[in-house]
């Protein structure tokens, strides 16, 4: 008999932006809170489906143990997030574009504003967009009238800065 050959798991999870506002951190502190007070109903749940005898037929604890350790994974994840979290509040000073300001930006006749916040925060189809992307990284630093120049989908694009707020 062959030993079962595994491959190398090349993927790795990219670790979550730590800019946060404080409402978003005080959203994932709740919802550690809901995840930790779920765990005791699972670990039970998992006890209980234990004993009912053997292991590698039974597909109830197979399933609570697979979620059990989702579980406690999220958990660990979303306690490291908190533990580097960056609270930010967006600066008073207006005249250059920063993190957590409104930008309205002009592309081709179209206006079009932007909320420029940490990744974990992102929603572009709400007009939130991350620092790290290419259009709020380019905005960040910039004042009113410049003209930032990116690549996009291979094109060069122009935006012009309207307002920033």
């Amino acid at each position: 008999m062959q030993t079962p050959y595994r491959r190398k798991e090349t993927y790795v999870k990219p670790k979550p932006d730590p800019y946060l506002t404080e409402a978003k951190f005080i959203e994932l502190k709740n919802k550690l809170e809901r995840m930790k007070a779920s765990h005791p109903h699972l670990s039970a749940e998992v006890k209980r489906l234990a004993e009912m005898g053997d292991f590698s037929e039974n597909a109830g604890y197979q399933d609570a143990k697979g979620k059990l350790r989702g579980l406690n994974q999220r958990i660990l994840e979303l306690e490291a997030h908190l533990k580097t979290a960056v609270i930010f509040r967006p600066s008073k000073n207006t005249e250059t574009a920063d993190l957590g300001h409104s930008v309205t930006i002009e592309n081709e006749g179209k206006q079009k504003t932007y909320l420029i916040l940490g990744g974990t925060e992102t929603d572009p189809t709400a007009g939130i967009i991350s620092h790290n992307s290419p259009l709020g990284g380019a905005l960040i630093g910039h004042k009113v009238g410049d003209i930032v120049k990116i690549e996009l989908a291979g094109k060069n694009k122009e935006f012009k800065i309207i307002s920033i707020s």
